[in-house]
């Protein structure tokens, strides 16, 4: 089956947009996806960066949340803007590694997206983290696999070839070698995909 790679960040405004659309767009056109967390942080201060460009020039974090608010509307989803802004996914995106089902994978995920940015609720919080894992059927337990020496090389390992692939921002896709970035280019990732 042919097969697309989601490269999503929790911070990410415009990986919520996406992760709750990929999954039904990859259906309808027999494609496989493949849930790639990884941390911008480390992007991002290559490039000398030490907080989200959405933070750094006000204009353009202003223009991102009127869009957030036009498209989140227009698909039907609920959105709240979190506090604070980028949050911390450190843990979730652990948690996505340790996840093997990849059915509960994909659930976890738009789990934390929908309470970060359809609640506004913190996700470095245990407790918010551990109803996203209850509320896809995994026990709140599985939380401490977060702490795992093993988990928290994985993430680095996946931030490196992140950075390998020349991944400047999220959500970026891939297919074979080529890259496509940003919520707007998914549909012409899948189409790809589709091809292949």
């Amino acid at each position: 089956m042919p097969r697309i790679q989601f490269w999503f960040e929790f911070a990410s405004t415009y990986s919520y947009l996406s992760a709750m659309r990929i999954e039904e767009l990859a259906v309808q056109h027999g494609v496989s996806v493949d849930w790639q967390p990884f941390l911008l942080g480390p992007i991002f201060a290559a490039q000398g960066w030490d907080n989200s460009p959405f933070n750094l020039y006000p204009a353009k974090g202003r223009y991102m949340w009127r869009d957030m608010e036009r498209l989140s509307a227009q698909r039907g989803l609920p959105f709240k803007r979190p506090d604070p802004f980028p949050q911390n996914g450190l843990k979730a995106a652990r948690m996505v590694l340790a996840i093997q089902d990849p059915v509960q994978k994909a659930a976890f995920v738009r789990a934390v997206y929908s309470a970060e940015f359809g609640n506004g609720l913190n996700i470095s919080d245990d407790a918010v983290l551990g109803d996203c894992l209850s509320s896809v059927g995994l026990p709140v337990e599985a939380l401490a696999r977060t702490q795992d020496p093993a988990i928290k090389a994985a993430l680095i390992e996946q931030t490196s070839t992140a950075q390998s692939k020349d991944l400047f921002g999220a959500p970026s896709f891939v297919v074979g070698d080529a890259l496509y970035w940003g919520d707007d280019r998914l549909d012409d990732a899948i189409m790809m995909a589709s091809t292949i």
